[in-house]
């Protein structure tokens, strides 16, 4: 769980909610790179403003959903909506409260590293947002795809966004990738940390893949790929299935 001084995200969302307005957030990469994020609102939009991906995502939710990394909690209330049973939870306490605060009926302050039995059982497991990237490496992925097939059910099913890191002419971008290979890292495996006023967040490892690399990652788990579902950008969307035994 962050702490308040390391609540970057959560501030801003907080901010935005309470003023409808935000300052961006600053996300800083490990080579010195950094960039500045579209703002807080997009974290607010409804249905009707989401990429087409998304909502096409959104039929392949089902049964009882648990949203990874549930931010302002846009996806969750949209199922909760639809009369799903859903959990947000995420490792930042005010992104949560903003979560409540809206509305969402159960949300928990819980970092993808503590996900356990004590949850229960779910029937979807979402990670919308790039948030396969919250695996954080390959052996990450790996380990943390058998604690989720713990708490899966027979019919359990992972959707989840990422982003295709070899899909760029950016100089600053290739380079970052030869820098990674140099030290046994993914190309796409991006040491960050976001900064919002006086907030800063811890340095974490965030893990974009390939559509080739994630098949490589899911062999031989409990977890295989039904289908992609593809945008006219590098970001892309998986539907993963639990393995029939």
């Amino acid at each position: 769980m962050l702490k308040d001084h390391q609540d970057a995200f959560g501030h801003e969302i907080h901010d935005y909610l309470k003023e409808k307005r935000g300052d961006r957030e600053i996300i800083e990469r490990d080579d010195g790179y950094f960039d500045v994020s579209g703002g807080p609102k997009a974290y607010f939009t409804e249905y009707k403003e989401w990429a087409p991906t998304e909502r096409k995502a959104m039929r392949y939710a089902r049964g009882r959903v648990l949203d990874i990394g549930s931010g302002a909690g846009r996806h969750s209330l949209y199922l909760q909506g639809k009369g799903l049973e859903v959990l947000g939870i995420d490792n930042s306490p005010l992104a949560i409260e903003v979560c409540k605060l809206r509305g969402l009926r159960n949300a928990e302050v819980v970092p993808i590293s503590q996900i356990s039995s004590r949850l229960g059982i779910f029937d979807t497991v979402l990670m919308l947002g790039n948030n396969f990237g919250l695996f954080g490496s390959f052996e990450g992925a790996r380990r943390l795809l058998k604690r989720l097939s713990r708490i899966a059910s027979a019919k359990g099913r992972i959707i989840a966004q990422s982003a295709d890191v070899y899909k760029t002419d950016n100089p600053d971008h290739l380079s970052y990738h030869e820098f990674n290979r140099k030290r046994g890292r993914m190309a796409g495996q991006i040491r960050l940390r976001v900064r919002y006023k006086k907030y800063t967040t811890p340095w974490l490892d965030y893990l974009l893949v390939s559509k080739k690399e994630m098949e490589s990652i899911l062999e031989g788990t409990d977890w295989k790929i039904n289908r992609f579902i593809d945008s006219d950008s590098p970001i892309y969307i998986a539907i993963i299935d639990k393995v029939k035994e």
